[in-house]
């Protein structure tokens, strides 16, 4: 791909990831909280306009005076930034060291955006963070560091930050056009809890005094003061309310994704449905210890929730069609008749990019216990792949020479997730039961295999590590391009089997038509009146 076709993409990254359309989720699980001894954090990066793909970063030593020239898809940084005498592998969102780091952009206040082209923005800060970190406080160090020297160059970020024995949560605003720099707040989720962000800043009261769990600015606090946002006593000050005021946007949109998460693995969480739909203002907490362990499976399906079960679930209205869809093809807000109207905003959404959840393990050697199970497209219709933090090589479904965002290509993995997912929308439940078969049949078999594969790499690590990472970088080309080839059979069977509006038997060949569901035509007969009832 050309440069300027790197640049645009990422460009189109960069705006889709805004909150203006309440984009990416993250889901956070302490080490102690995993039925394994694993710590996770997932990420969708949401945007529209935006294909996704893998990028490989290689490690690297440099000279005197080298300077770091470009983040993912080439963006070059607004200011000349240093390289450091050595950088770490990264793949996608991980380095070589088990540092894996996602991301939700919340807005803030307008006026702290820098809108002069300088310092440092979001994306690029985080590969720099990937390339010169060996733990999740190293990593918030150098993001912190640098956005100190150099200035920080987005809105509002929430930021997951995890190795095998950390995860973190740092919260960061800029200072407006006229002041270099950002405030920042960073909180570490407890091993036996979890946590969540999407889009809105969740790090309100912090102790002051806890430097084991918990770092910040050492303005963050003075400079609200001085803005305005913050009058009371020091131990009194909420970093969300000062610097990200919650409305309804921020209720709907963002912190119910947050609440689907907890209320599924957490009973006392359904409380908060009140607090979602504003009918209450305490905000829910940032972390709570689960009533169960989570395996990554689990992660896995949760980034696939539409709310299901709740009574925000969007599949029980007459808006979710005929086939009960949790999809809707029109804004998030749009107005009908004078009115303003709204779609929920679930976790699961059409519009992502990729999608992955961290894996990261203390017990294992860090080129076997860093796994970035990857999807590229929708959550809910992808397979999470290994990928595994010492591979070398991006397997060719899911490189970026492939995956642009103007041209369908047979070979791009984000294509034909595309094409599946769009024939799977509009008929939702009457397709989604074979894309669950094959997705979940991929799913549980690389779940399977995880032990038995990786005891071979073990064996291999201690007197051949360079064996054993061309072992695991093969596994991962192996695991995608074998589900990129079953995608591309499951979206031919699903033209043969559902040709013309019916469903054709496997076995006999037969051609079902099918109804739309009852309710959906009883709301037809209620529109219409007897304009289709047969006399």
């Amino acid at each position: 791909m050309k440069k300027v076709e790197k640049l645009a993409l990422l460009l189109l990254c960069l705006v889709a990831c805004s909150p203006e359309v309440w984009a990416c989720t993250n889901l956070l699980v302490g080490k102690k909280a995993s039925v394994d001894g694993s710590a996770f954090i997932s990420y969708s990066c949401d945007g529209y306009g935006f294909a996704g793909s893998l990028p490989y970063t290689p490690p690297a030593n440099y000279g005197p005076g080298a300077l770091f020239t470009s983040g993912w898809g080439g963006q070059r940084p607004y200011c000349d930034i240093p390289q450091s005498a050595h950088t770490y592998g990264v793949i996608g969102n991980i380095n070589e060291h088990q540092v894996a780091i996602g991301e939700t952009t919340f807005e803030g206040r307008p006026e702290l955006e820098d809108t002069v082209k300088r310092g440092i923005d979001y994306a690029t800060l985080m590969m720099l963070a990937l390339q010169r970190s060996r733990t999740a406080r190293e990593a918030i160090h150098v993001m912190t560091s640098l956005v100190e020297e150099y200035g920080y160059h987005s809105t509002g970020e929430s930021f997951s930050i995890a190795d095998p024995n950390e995860i973190w949560i740092l919260e960061m605003i800029g200072k407006g056009s006229e002041e270099k720099g950002a405030v920042w707040v960073a909180r570490r989720i407890p091993d036996d809890c979890i946590a969540a962000h999407a889009n809105q800043s969740r790090i309100h009261k912090f102790p002051l005094h806890d430097k084991d769990n918990c770092l910040y600015s050492a303005d963050v606090i003075s400079f609200a003061r001085k803005k305005g946002y913050f009058s009371g006593k020091d131990k009194d000050f909420d970093f969300a309310d000062a610097y990200n005021p919650l409305n309804f946007s921020g209720r709907r949109f963002c912190e119910a994704r947050v609440w689907s998460f907890f209320r599924t693995y957490c009973a006392e969480m359904e409380k908060y449905i009140s607090y979602i739909k504003g009918t209450t203002d305490e905000p829910m907490p940032l972390f709570v210890k689960p009533d169960r362990k989570l395996s990554v499976r689990d992660v896995q399906h949760m980034m696939r929730d539409h709310y299901e079960g709740t009574e925000l679930d969007p599949t029980k209205d007459v808006s979710a069609g005929p086939f009960h869809s949790p999809y809707r093809m029109s804004a998030l807000v749009y107005t009908v008749d004078g009115k303003k109207m709204f779609n929920e905003r679930p976790i699961g959404t059409q519009q992502s990019a990729y999608t992955f959840v961290a894996q990261v393990r203390s017990n294992l050697p860090d080129g076997i216990g860093g796994i970035l199970w990857f999807g590229l497209d929708d959550s809910n219709m992808t397979v999470f792949t290994p990928v595994y933090c010492c591979a070398n090589q991006v397997p060719e479904c899911y490189s970026s020479k492939y995956a642009t965002s103007d041209k369908f290509s047979w070979k791009s993995a984000f294509w034909i997730y595309n094409w599946v997912a769009g024939m799977i929308r509009p008929y939702y439940s009457l397709m989604i039961g074979d894309l669950r078969t094959v997705q979940n049949g991929l799913e549980d078999q690389f779940a399977n295999n995880q032990d038995s594969i990786e005891s071979v790499a073990l064996k291999l690590y201690t007197d051949y590590p360079d064996k054993a990472k061309a072992m695991l970088t093969a596994y991962t080309i192996k695991t995608a391009e074998e589900t990129f080839h079953a995608w591309k059979t499951l979206g031919e069977d699903l033209i043969v089997k559902y040709n013309d509006c019916g469903a054709r038997d496997s076995k006999t060949g037969h051609i079902k038509r099918i109804p739309a569901s009852e309710d959906y035509s009883r709301e037809v007969l209620k529109a219409t009146k007897d304009r289709y009832v047969v006399p």
